[in-house]
């Protein structure tokens, strides 16, 4: 056993509602939101400093909106799920079951913003959309792309916050005591799936010892609804129903509970319910989504700064370019820190993530080198 120190992990547990009890709305919903609304002020500056007419953000942010929702949501059931998509199409409005992929959505705006840049689109009964042939004067293609991904990088350190807070894409084990506890899976099975559990809450254990590297103390503190329930009635269900828990999955995804030993807890009278504190072990982590939001944020202000510093003079393409290499490249390095989203990645050397990222770091230098080439031939 090694002795841990107070600054070893941390044990995240956050609701996913921001009222408890209270499910819309939720951490996750609120961070996205946000780096939309946030990317929407930057687009109406851009556009008022570059002399465009600021009301065409209002259409571009519809684009933008619906491109990003359906991109993922898309792209999630065809690069992971496509076998259960075609069995059953609906699964695309099921959006409640989770599933978007930031590669679908990256495919989604690049044609949203090709169909923003060359139709006015109309909305009605039959056909419900039509398209009407009209490119905006003074935005180029690649001027529209390079000052939205801007904003792309911004909302992609939103969306893994709420990534974070979710306690989802998580990373792989640290193997070591320095990381992240996911702790909230045992709050929501004991809560929702234990009768007469009223909360639960996970925190650091009390134990300055680990099991091994990276296996560590938590603290799992329970209250219990009603008072009509004598010791012995909580103990037999804490003794019954607790301990498996723990030791299935999901939960054991993020704990390891000793196997062969009784539950290790204390149960003890709070007025007139009862609380027990079960002593487990967590599952140290890396919090890979805190990587990718950290280095999407540097990505924003070096194409902020890039910006201010060219405006209407940033050669075109040169945004777009540094985004995909810094966004798809660093995914690739990302993507060896975090568990497989689905199954069959589990066999391949590299994971969905990874090669979908493969072409768009390429297209990225293509975009990149043109873009070099054309401003050279222009001095």
């Amino acid at each position: 056993m090694h002795h841990l120190t107070i600054l070893s992990y941390i044990v995240w547990d956050p609701m996913k509602e921001i009222i408890r009890g209270i499910q819309p709305p939720v951490w996750y919903s609120v961070l996205f939101a946000l780096g939309f609304i946030i990317g929407y002020q930057i687009m109406v500056y851009i556009f008022k400093k570059e002399g465009k007419d600021p009301l065409n953000v209002d259409t571009l942010t519809v684009h933008m909106v619906l491109a990003t929702i359906i991109g993922a949501r898309l792209g999630h059931l065809l690069f992971y799920e496509p076998d259960r998509f075609l069995a059953d199409p609906s699964m695309f409005i099921r959006t409640w079951e989770g599933g978007l992929a930031s590669h679908g959505a990256a495919f989604g705006i690049l044609a949203a913003l090709f169909l923003y840049r060359n139709y006015f689109i109309t909305v009605g009964w039959f056909p419900p959309l039509k398209f009407k042939k009209q490119k905006k004067a003074g935005q180029s293609y690649l001027w529209i792309v390079d000052r939205i991904v801007i904003t792309v990088a911004l909302a992609a350190v939103f969306i893994r916050m709420g990534n974070f807070v979710n306690s989802e894409i998580v990373g792989k084990p640290t193997g070591t005591d320095q990381g992240v506890v996911f702790g909230r899976i045992a709050e929501m099975y004991f809560e929702d799936g234990i009768n007469g559990v009223d909360r639960a809450e996970a925190s650091k254990g009390t134990s300055t010892e680990d099991l091994e590297p990276g296996i560590v103390p938590v603290d799992i503190y329970v209250t219990f609804e009603g008072t009509s329930s004598t010791e012995q009635e909580i103990r037999a269900k804490i003794e019954r129903e607790f301990k498996p828990m723990l030791t299935r999955y999901p939960v054991n995804e993020h704990y390891q509970e000793p196997l062969g030993t009784p539950l290790n807890y204390e149960l003890t009278p709070i007025g007139r319910q009862w609380a027990a504190t079960i002593h487990t072990y967590g599952i140290v982590r890396y919090p890979a989504q805190l990587y990718e939001s950290a280095t999407s944020l540097i990505l924003f202000f070096i194409l902020l700064a890039l910006w201010l510093k060219y405006k209407e003079r940033t050669p075109e393409g040169l945004l777009l370019g540094i985004f995909l290499i810094w966004i798809f490249g660093l995914r690739v390095f990302h993507e060896t820190f975090k568990e497989n989203q689905v199954a069959f990645e589990e066999g391949m050397k590299y994971n969905m993530g990874q090669l979908l990222s493969i072409p768009l770091v390429l297209i990225g230098f293509f975009v990149l080198i043109r873009s070099m080439v054309v401003s050279k031939k222009k001095e």
